[in-house]
């Protein structure tokens, strides 16, 4: 229980990081997250609120990770 918490609190906002690196695009990325989150909780593997808002609180952090890069990258170019 306590490896799904982990991994709900730092996978999420990875992978923001990641579509935004792909994509060039931090809403897509947004978006593209979610849709995965979605189909993790329509299967039944997020079994719990906590989970959820675990995920939420993690794609929020991402989702800032990635907008503080972007203007970082704008600032020294």
């Amino acid at each position: 229980m306590g490896l799904k918490y982990l991994l709900a609190f730092f996978v999420p906002g990875l992978l923001v990081l990641f579509f935004t690196r792909v994509t060039y695009n931090r809403m897509l990325a947004l978006v593209l997250t979610v849709a995965l989150i979605a189909a993790s909780v329509y299967r039944g593997y997020t079994n719990s609120y906590g989970l959820i808002i675990v995920d939420a609180l993690s794609l929020t952090v991402g989702f800032w990770l990635a907008d503080y890069m972007k203007n970082k990258l704008k600032k020294v170019a």
